[in-house]
């Protein structure tokens, strides 16, 4: 059932309003003993879950036993971006999910379903699996806090993603990216139906009376002309609905169509919540519908020092490259790293334009061997930030001094950028 449903195109919500609503909310669910919650990391800054957090440990105090950041195949938050986006919370509530090492098998989504939703593609089964605290840390409640925007591998982010992906296993976050990357991104990308969410909703409705009681807090947040950022939407249940209501104010308010493709599109990647091509390819995922063919996108990114977040994904990024889906899936057939992380997979098919248009990064800390041998073209940093400079252009088109028309993304986190015809496809 839904306990807050409060959000509308223009709906701005500042950290007062969440509070109340937020603790309106809790009233609604009663008393509790011992909580568990799950916000996303600091790659997720700008969902505000940082804040909701605090105001769940405001309001239970020490019930409130833990905190496990959904990291997913991330690395470990610094004690740093835990003060920034968790304000005075206690270190000690903290714990580091580890998703190669620290999960529980709930049961597994048969071979014969992922055939069904995949259109024959894949014919493995699927493990649900979550970290191990999830079933096993005696909770009376878990509470998953997240952002609903559009997402590569499942369409709309968050919603039981938080769990599956957030807390979730090797094989299980592998074979799931794979799902997505096989059935298509452009089929995928701002839907709420999709053959991962598929997945992940099988999950739920069959192992989810394993785990104490899941309620979910969704956040909308959009681009605003003052603030930079604005929540939108905050909404919060048990249950599909849910996710259903936040997903669909966010197709209103992070989705730009356009009616024409950019020829040019240069975007910025913020070095406090980039600093690896893993996440730094939104920029790629988030344009690849609105990209012309032929056209030239150009990626900012001051804070890239690596590619993988993973140091396993990482050296298989560089080993293989993003080089479409053709190369990939032959490398995957041909080498068992590969097939032993699918995930990786799906990200270098994600991560290219299937040749429809160039890729340039201007990385801050990767050499230009590192670039190109990643299939990538290299620029340098400081004069493309030079000639395209954030502080003096605007989202969306841009004309510079020599007439050049460019369009402009400062952050790709919290938008998808499409054309009608595409998003139609």
């Amino acid at each position: 059932m839904l306990y807050l449903d409060e959000g509308s195109l223009s709906t701005k919500l500042d950290e007062a309003a969440m509070k109340r609503l937020l603790f309106q909310a809790l009233d609604r669910l009663g008393p509790r003993k011992r909580v568990l919650v799950l916000p996303p990391d600091f790659t997720r800054f700008h969902s505000r879950a940082g804040f909701l957090t605090q105001c769940v440990w405001a309001y239970y105090g020490d019930a409130l036993a833990a905190v496990l950041p959904a990291l997913g195949t991330h690395s470990a938050m610094t004690a740093e971006q835990r003060r920034a986006m968790f304000g005075e919370m206690p270190d000690s509530l903290f714990h580091v999910h580890d998703w190669r090492n620290d999960v529980v098998t709930l049961g597994y989504v048969p071979s014969q379903y992922v055939q069904t939703i995949t259109e024959g593609k894949l014919d493995f089964d699927w493990p649900v699996q979550v970290n191990k605290l999830l079933r096993d840390g005696g909770f009376d409640l878990i509470l998953s806090i997240g952002q609903v925007v559009p997402h590569e591998v499942i369409g709309m982010a968050n919603y039981n993603k938080n769990l599956f992906v957030g807390t979730g296993g090797s094989v299980a976050i592998n074979r799931s990216h794979f799902v997505g990357a096989v059935y298509g991104m452009e089929r995928i990308m701002g839907r709420a139906d999709t053959p991962v969410r598929k997945l992940f909703n099988y999950g739920t409705d069959h192992f989810g009376h394993l785990l104490p009681p899941i309620v979910y807090v969704q956040t909308v947040v959009g681009r605003d002309e003052t603030e930079g950022t604005a929540v939108r939407g905050l909404f919060v249940g048990d249950d599909i609905s849910v996710f259903n209501k936040a997903a669909a104010l966010s197709l209103e308010v992070n989705f730009e169509m356009l009616e024409k493709p950019i020829r040019k599109c240069v975007v910025y990647l913020d070095p406090a919540e980039f600093k690896s091509t893993w996440l730094g390819n939104k920029a790629i995922y988030r344009t690849r519908m609105a990209m012309a063919d032929g056209g030239e996108l150009l990626i900012l990114a001051p804070g890239v020092q690596e590619f993988g977040e993973d140091p396993q994904i990482d050296r298989l990024i560089r080993k293989y490259g993003y080089f479409g889906t053709d190369r990939t899936l032959a490398a995957v057939k041909a080498n068992a790293d590969l097939q032993e992380n699918l995930g990786a997979a799906a990200h270098l098919i994600h991560g290219s334009s299937e040749g429809r248009f160039t890729i340039t990064y201007a990385a801050g800390h990767l050499t230009r061997a590192e670039v190109e041998g990643a299939g990538f073209r290299y620029a340098d940093l400081d004069a493309m930030t030079a000639r395209y400079n954030p502080a003096l252009l605007k989202d969306g088109y841009n004309t510079l001094p020599d007439g050049e028309e460019i369009f402009y993304i400062s952050n790709p986190a919290i938008g998808l950028w499409s054309t009608r015809d595409a998003f139609k496809e």
